[in-house]
């Protein structure tokens, strides 16, 4: 029966899964000590903060992983190295870090009176969230294309048991500020890059720089792409913040049943990280069979971790959110319903996004994002209850996204995408 179910998956999601798990319990870990020293004021401030390190920040730096490990994936079928995609991450990373810095800096007055309760430190520490997914995103696209599962999994398991770690060192310590429970999105991110360096730069090898023109086009669209994902898995907690700014404990609520619901995502992640190489190794080397059959298996996982979790949530989320996360008790079984149905629609946009992106059809996949984007503002703004229209928006626009890259994916056949010998169709190779 294990061997079975080994085989469903591509090879190398175990190893990360393991990494993953431990980085998802650290997520639950950090939240709940925060949840149970920090009044509602501070709690619904960390809570904003939290969604936004992973609206912007996964947003705008798992784009650069992506492309680094499908451009190194299909540089490997060739047998290429990793060391000139490496560098060019590591400047595509810092050159957006700068500028988001200068903004932090430029509107912090008005960042921290809108959104942290006029927590000027919060700003600061945001900042700082993102500069540690900056830094542990590019390493990692260089790991999963040069399929080095075992080090990507023991650099999650690092960042991971850091937020135990620092976590329960301020919850003995009775730390009652915000900041320093954000700060530790900081610390552990960039502790565990520093920790995995020689893995990554480990039999690299000089390799081929990728077109810078060719280069950022599909990467200005995979970050279009990523954006409209983390801003509908995310934007929740934000929008009941921004639209009732006078209760505190809805955004707290909000976060602690996301964080719930969201748990299949964090599976599906271990499952993504090896899913992309395998599909780009299949489309690189002209195996359609493959191809599907990859794709077909991932859907099917991911279906079956969404109702599980989805029923789980129903059934239970409400008493977890409470004595888990001290989370104010304003959210029902409905609401995680409706949050369940969004998570499994969205599961299912992320595997078929991975399915687009592995052929390079960016375009394609950055089209059904701005899509469900569009259909996620039209619905938060209808008129109602605050909390409804948010969870509405989570639902409609996963299901929208799901739906258009499934048309796509159906109404087109797998073409062999070249190799370095016709390097433009995958961004490796000169202008």
């Amino acid at each position: 029966m294990l061997r079975r179910l080994l085989s469903v998956v591509p090879p190398g999601t175990i190893a990360v899964g393991i990494g993953l798990g431990v980085l998802g319990v650290a997520a639950y870990v950090h939240l709940a000590v925060a949840g149970h020293a920090l009044d509602d004021a501070a709690m619904s401030s960390l809570s904003v903060l939290w969604a936004l390190v992973y609206a912007i920040g996964l947003g705008l730096f798992f784009p650069i992983e992506q492309e680094m490990t499908r451009l190194i994936a299909a540089q490997r079928v060739h047998g290429q190295g990793a060391a000139a995609v490496l560098r060019q991450g590591a400047l595509l990373a810092g050159a957006p870090l700068v500028l988001l810095v200068v903004l932090l800096a430029a509107a912090s007055d008005w960042l921290a009176v809108r959104l942290f309760g006029g927590d000027t430190s919060l700003v600061w520490a945001l900042g700082g969230a993102l500069a540690g997914l900056a830094v542990a995103h590019p390493t990692r696209g260089v790991l999963a294309g040069r399929a080095r599962f075992g080090s990507y999994g023991l650099q999650l398991g690092i960042d991971g048991g850091l937020r135990i770690l620092l976590a329960g060192i301020l919850g003995l310590a009775g730390v009652t500020s915000a900041f320093w429970y954000a700060a530790v999105l900081t610390i552990a991110p960039v502790l565990s890059v520093l920790l995995t360096v020689p893995a990554t730069r480990a039999n690299t090898g000089p390799g081929e720089a990728a077109g810078w023109r060719h280069l950022s086009r599909d990467l200005g669209l995979l970050v279009v792409s990523a954006l409209g994902a983390q801003l509908v898995v995310n934007i929740a907690v934000v929008n009941v913040r921004l639209l009732d700014h006078d209760d505190p404990a809805g955004a707290a609520a909000m976060l602690a049943a996301v964080v719930l619901v969201r748990v299949p995502l964090f599976v599906f992640a271990s499952l993504q990280a090896s899913l992309l190489p395998g599909l780009t190794a299949a489309a690189t080397a002209g195996r359609p069979h493959e191809y599907r059959r990859l794709l077909g298996r991932a859907l099917l996982l991911v279906t079956a971790l969404g109702v599980v979790g989805g029923v789980i949530c129903v059934v239970a989320g409400p008493w977890l959110a409470v004595t888990f996360f001290d989370a104010p008790d304003v959210l029902g079984a409905g609401d995680y319903a409706w949050l369940g149905v969004g998570t499994l629609a969205y599961l299912w946009a992320l595997v078929l996004g991975q399915g687009v992106l592995a052929q390079g059809r960016h375009r394609d996949q950055a089209v059904a994002w701005t899509v469900g984007s569009v259909v996620l503002i039209a619905l938060t703004l209808l008129p109602g209850d605050v909390v409804w229209r948010v969870e509405l928006a989570f639902a409609g626009s996963s299901v929208c996204v799901a739906a258009v890259l499934a048309l796509m994916l159906r109404t087109t056949r797998l073409a062999r995408v070249p190799g370095p010998a016709a390097a433009r169709a995958t961004s490796i190779g000169g202008v």
